[in-house]
């Protein structure tokens, strides 16, 4: 697998206690302006590559925590970064879960 997955409480928890960890939203750009988790960056499921990953996760070692909506298209994500050679990936399920307020 290479990657973790663990609720969206516990993913919460990872963040906040890890200030230089990234929160990464994988879902479409409309869904993302509708409202996201606050800090969160940008970076659709269908758009990573390389290059778009790079961009926006420069450091491959960083802790980086994926969301979606539903936990679908984050662990695809998270797999596709463990691919390009992201070694600290976490998979936090969806947007569903979420209970805070939105960004």
């Amino acid at each position: 697998m290479g990657y973790k997955s663990v609720q969206m409480a516990e993913g919460l928890e990872i963040a906040r206690a890890n200030p230089a960890s990234v929160i990464v939203d994988v879902r479409r750009e409309d869904e993302y302006a509708a409202g996201h988790i606050p800090g969160a960056v940008l970076l659709t499921m269908e758009s990573i590559s390389a290059e778009s990953a790079a961009a926006v996760l420069p450091d491959k070692n960083q802790l980086v925590l994926l969301y979606c909506r539903s936990g679908r298209r984050s662990k695809i994500a998270a797999k596709s970064l463990v691919d390009l050679g992201y070694t600290n990936v976490i998979e936090f399920g969806g947007i569903l879960d979420y209970t805070g307020e939105l960004e």
